[in-house]
């Protein structure tokens, strides 16, 4: 999972605590995902697919554009159709990789 961090930004932790401190296992397991998917949205080291971002609203309790938001200004975004993923080609390699349920983990080479 590395390379460069997401741009979007997010105040999943704040809306757990505001809820009764709820771990960040507790919103995975209503999620559907594991809670190192969960870190990894926190820390924006992972951009949820559309479908996971709802979910992830809906736990807790609020909209979408209430946990998440993108910056206004393009300076950073690549440009072209990789960028705007003009055919869902991304959409579906990104799932392929994934299977959905977020980062894999790298298994330790010896």
């Amino acid at each position: 999972m590395g390379g460069k961090p997401t741009r979007v930004t997010n105040v999943i932790r704040a809306l757990r605590f505001a809820r009764g401190e709820m771990t960040q296992a507790e919103l995975a397991e209503r999620v559907g995902v594991t809670r190192q998917t969960v870190i990894a949205i926190e820390q924006g080291r992972y951009s949820p697919s559309l479908e996971t971002a709802f979910l992830i609203a809906r736990a807790l309790g609020t909209t979408l554009d209430e946990v998440f938001a993108y910056p206004d200004d393009d300076t950073d975004a690549p440009a072209g159709p990789a960028a705007g993923d003009v055919d869902g080609a991304t959409d579906k390699a990104t799932d392929k990789a994934t299977d959905g349920r977020g980062p894999r983990r790298r298994r330790a080479t010896r």
